[in-house]
Parts: structure tokens; C-alpha cells; sequence
């Protein structure tokens, strides 16, 4: 019975993620066609050199399989022995759930089951995938506050939202659709309030939520305690995953170029992990919309950037997510994530 209601609100919670995605997009199209921007964006679609968009897509996918090696040296700090190449399929595989299949299982969750299945040390390894996405986390966090003041605030250039009264002033002129998605959501919440069913509803999602913070809090300190003991392993993952990331980003950056996006590529330092960052949130799927629209705004109000180069640059990043995700649904077709593929604590890597 408890199984059945996690997974009911489970269900619940996946179907708000998506009707935030359903009403971005839907944002998107109306604020497109009442700027009559389509136009532009297509113009700037098609002027993409291919060139340019592979090497930004060869850029980011030799970026996870430094990722996939990445996790593979948690594991090894925790004596748990796994092939490097299994470890990027693992990876891989979890890249793709991410992006295509979030309703049923995310992709950190897949790396851990198929992991511990095959070790006595389920705890570590299990926490090694937690430490690996906490880790790139934390690390998004630092390059973005490092270059924000050194190269921004440093230069005089502040990201303030108070100062941005005008952009949010701009708003009003959608203010009907805002409205209604506001009396939309209230009227739901209501209901579901003044009901005895939705009361449960809304206290079961309330527990739900309640006892994920409280995992968190419980893994966060195990992970710690478990890798105090490792901590120029943990000194060296950190410096992998600052490569990692400034390496990706550059090739964001060159596309940005090829869009007519003009800016330094501190900007892309600083928008790209922060945003990096607010798409790990899970209020929709795979950050989808959430991610767009913060890069967008971030480029075309702080970075001064034409609103349809800033869009396109925010769809392009999408556009990579999801291709280079395609690896991992190959390795789900023929079987390469299967238990006789991966060999864990066996000693053959």
C-alpha cells in the first residue's frame, strides 16, 4: 500500500513538471508570434555553419566521457572495481534517461541500481553516483562565482534583479496569460484543499517531498564521511569535472559566435553553469523550459544580446542535450548496459 501511494505521488508531481514545460512552450509561441520573431529566429536557424554545430556536439561528448570516467574514479576511491568503458556506458545510459525518459526513472538512479546489483559495497556505490552529481554541482556554483567577480562585478557589470525592473516592467504586456496560469494553478490548489481526497493528495506530496530532503541530508553526510578518507581523489575529481565544464562551455561559446552572439565567453561562464544549476531544480522535466528561458533572459538582459540569437542559443543547447543522449539509447537497444556487460568488483578493468 505505501509503494502505491509513492508511486500516485510520484505521478501527481510528474504531471505538474509537465504542465510547467506544456505552459513554457506554450509562453514561448505566444511571445514568438506577438514579437513576430519567427522570422528572425529561422534566418538565424539556417545560417548555423554544420561545422561549427559538430564540433560543438564532438566537444560536449567527449565532455561526458570524461564525466563517465569521472564517476568510474569515485568508485575506485571506494575500492569497488568496474571497467572505465562500463562505467561511461553506465553514464551514457543515464544521460539518455535524463533527457528522454524522466517519467519513469531518472538517470542517476539507473547508474545506481545497475551498480550495486553487482557489489557487497551497495552504500558506496550507491553514494558515489550522489557524490558525482553533488560534485559537478558544487562545481558549477564556484566557476560561475568566480567568474562573475573577477571578470563581471570586477568590471563594474552587476547581475541584479533589482536593476531589472524594466525587463520584468515588460511582462505586463503578457500579463493576461500570466494571470490565468496564476488563477489556473491557485483554483487547482483549491480544489484540491477543499477536498478529503485532495487534502491526502497534497499531505502525501508534503511526506513525499519531507523524507527526499531528509535522504539528501542523510546521504550528503555519509558521502562525507566515506570520502574524507580519499581527499586528494576527491581534490582530483573536482579538477576533472573545472575541465570538464570549461571545455563544454567553449564550445557553447563558439556557437554562440556562429549565431552573431558577440560577448565574451566570460558571460557563457557565468550563464551557463548558473543555469546548469537552476535546471538540476526538478519543477519540469529535464529542466526543459526552465533551462531556455533562463538563458535567454540571463543573455539578452545582462549581455545585451538580440532576443532571438539569445533563444536560438538556448534551443541549440537542447538540440546538443538531446543528441548526444542518443548513445545511451543504443547502448539500452543492444544490451551493453545488461549484467553480463558490466562486471563490478571482479578485477577485470
Amino acid at each position: 500500500m505505501p509503494q502505491a501511494q509513492n508511486k500516485k505521488t510520484r505521478n501527481v508531481l510528474f504531471y505538474l513538471r509537465l504542465a510547467v514545460v506544456a505552459a513554457g512552450i506554450a509562453f514561448g509561441i505566444y511571445w514568438l508570434s506577438a514579437q513576430d520573431a519567427w522570422p528572425r529566429l529561422i534566418q538565424i536557424f539556417s545560417s548555423i555553419n554544420l561545422l561549427v554545430l559538430a564540433a560543438t556536439l564532438s566537444m560536449f561528448t567527449v565532455g561526458h566521457v570524461i564525466v563517465g570516467l569521472r564517476w568510474w574514479l569515485l568508485l575506485r576511491a571506494q575500492a569497488i572495481t568496474i571497467r572505465p568503458g562500463a562505467a561511461v556506458r553506465l553514464y551514457f545510459l543515464g544521460w539518455f534517461y535524463n533527457n528522454f525518459m524522466p517519467s519513469s526513472v531518472g538517470g542517476d538512479l539507473i547508474r545506481a541500481w545497475y551498480v550495486t546489483r553487482h557489489t557487497d559495497k551497495k552504500l558506496e556505490a550507491a553514494l558515489s553516483v550522489f557524490v558525482d552529481r553533488a560534485i559537478g554541482l558544487l562545481t558549477t556554483l564556484i566557476i560561475a562565482g568566480f567568474f562573475y567577480t573577477v571578470f563581471i562585478r570586477g568590471e563594474g557589470r552587476e547581475i541584479s534583479f533589482e536593476k531589472s525592473a524594466g525587463a520584468l516592467g515588460s511582462l505586463a504586456k503578457y500579463r493576461r496569460f500570466l494571470l490565468w496560469a496564476v488563477v489556473i494553478l491557485v483554483a487547482l490548489l483549491i480544489l484540491l484543499y477543499i477536498t478529503k481526497p485532495g487534502r491526502a493528495l497534497l499531505q502525501k506530496i508534503w511526506s513525499f517531498v519531507r523524507v527526499r530532503i531528509v535522504s539528501i541530508i542523510r546521504r550528503t553526510r555519509n558521502a562525507f564521511a566515506l570520502y574524507c578518507r580519499k581527499p586528494l581523489a576527491i581534490l582530483g575529481v573536482f579538477a576533472l569535472t573545472v575541465f570538464v565544464q570549461l571545455f563544454t562551455i567553449t564550445g557553447f561559446f563558439l556557437l554562440g559566435r556562429n549565431l552573431g552572439i558577440g560577448v565574451s565567453i566570460k558571460y557563457y561562464f557565468v550563464f551557463f553553469t548558473l543555469v546548469w544549476v537552476i535546471g538540476a531544480i526538478p519543477v519540469s522535466i529535464g529542466g526543459a523550459v526552465v533551462m531556455e528561458g533562463s538563458l535567454a533572459y540571463l543573455f539578452i538582459h545582462f549581455a545585451d544580446v538580440e532576443p532571438e540569437a539569445a533563444l536560438a542559443l538556448a534551443l541549440c543547447q537542447r538540440f546538443v542535450w538531446m543528441l548526444t543522449s542518443l548513445p545511451g539509447a543504443v547502448i539500452h537497444i543492444i544490451g551493453a548496459h545488461l549484467p553480463k556487460d558490466i562486471s563490478v568488483d571482479l578485477g577485470d578493468n
